[in-house]
């Protein structure tokens, strides 16, 4: 039994929520590597069930696939907290998932808003005041 959850673009945005770590995978039924990584993907998910792992069939959501800028599979996106954290194509061994899920975790997302924040605030929030 697998951990992962299908999403499609009518469940992707709901999917990402402020208190979670999303991680998906872009992936296709044709796809070698997809194939290959696809049990990587689903032992994660077992072994970190403080993750939702999901998995977006980019034939089936070529729509969602186009939005988010997948141009290979497969890819991985990682949310957390509703931030895009990391995104690369390319299927990952075992060992480099658990690294970057590891990565994924430590970070201090407070610092990351902040950030955010103040990047917004910089791009020009409308008032007309000179930084």
């Amino acid at each position: 039994m697998s951990n992962t959850v299908e999403l499609t673009q009518a469940s992707f945005q709901d999917s990402i929520k402020p208190d979670n770590t999303v991680i998906v995978d872009f992936w296709a039924p044709w796809c070698g590597p997809c194939k290959g990584f696809a049990p990587v993907f689903d032992q994660a998910a077992e072994q970190h069930p403080d993750v939702m792992f999901a998995k977006v069939n980019t034939d089936v959501e070529q729509e969602l696939a186009g939005a988010l800028g997948i141009r290979s599979i497969p890819t991985l996106m990682v949310f957390r907290e509703q931030v895009l954290l990391f995104s690369q194509p390319g299927a990952l061994s075992a060992g480099q998932l658990a690294e970057l899920l590891e990565k994924i975790k430590s970070v201090d997302m407070a610092k990351v808003h902040e950030e955010i924040a103040a990047a917004a605030k910089e791009s020009g929030s409308g008032s007309g005041e000179q930084a």
